[in-house]
């Protein structure tokens, strides 16, 4: 049983930084891609940012583009998140998110692509 463990939410000031890491309880090598999802209150599920997990293609939402960047280190099987230049709307739930097989690079913005979730952490942009 696969299990994804977020870490490193919490609050920050507008225009800070905060670094989110997941943890992978399998060789992450095994997955096609990972990402990172994001969902505020009384909001849809937003795709925040993937890398591909063998050619490392990265992929970006258009809301972090330039500000956020997403690290995978095999050698720890863990997924980091690197935020910058943080805003309120940031505030949100941040997941993280694996696919279990190559068909999440067609469309790795798509969140029905990823398998195996997260609990999620929480940032809070104030």
């Amino acid at each position: 049983h696969v299990q994804l463990v977020e870490s490193g939410g919490g609050s920050v000031q507008s225009g800070g930084s905060l670094t989110l890491t997941c943890s992978s309880s399998m060789n992450i090598d095994n997955f096609g891609c990972m990402g990172w999802f994001r969902q505020a209150l009384g909001k849809e599920r937003e795709f925040i940012a993937s890398q591909f997990t063998g050619a490392g293609t990265k992929y970006y939402g258009d809301s972090v583009n330039g500000r956020f960047t997403i690290h995978l280190d095999h050698g720890k099987n863990k997924i980091s998140l690197q935020m910058d230049n943080l805003r309120s709307e940031d505030t949100a739930m941040y997941y993280c998110a694996a696919a279990a097989d190559t068909w999440c690079r067609g469309a790795p913005f798509m969140a029905g692509r990823y398998s195996r979730w997260g609990q999620g952490t929480q940032v809070t942009v104030s």
